[in-house]
């Protein structure tokens, strides 16, 4: 049996209440408040993770991998280097490129399905 056709057609009967395992931030990473990232990974294919990532109120600076994510609820803002800023909320689809760093200020707990 293949890899793919081993992966469960439902891969989480409701997203936006899966549970998530707490993930680790890099504390030099934090620039503001007490944010907290949350993450479950759903499925794996040639190559691509698929998952979902939460991260509570505050701001935090990442360097990006090649990703497109959708927004399942929350907002808040992510800036990039180049001074470009996006407004986060809920049905946003957004592509970050590998490298690309950026401030994340959420000023309500996100929550995004990711492609990585």
């Amino acid at each position: 049996m293949s890899t793919e056709s081993a992966v469960p057609r439902v891969l989480s009967p409701d997203v936006r209440s899966h549970p998530l395992e707490s993930d680790e931030l890099d504390p030099s990473d934090v620039v503001a408040g007490a944010p907290a990232t949350a993450s479950a990974g759903l499925a794996e294919l040639g190559g691509i993770e698929v998952g979902i990532w939460e991260i509570t109120e505050g701001t935090v600076r990442d360097t990006e991998a090649d990703e497109i994510f959708v927004v399942l609820s929350g907002s808040g803002t992510v800036t990039f280097e180049d001074g470009a800023v996006l407004e986060l909320g809920p049905g946003i689809a957004v592509r970050l490129r590998a490298g690309e760093r950026t401030v994340w200020e959420i000023r309500d707990r996100l929550r995004k399905i990711y492609v990585v």
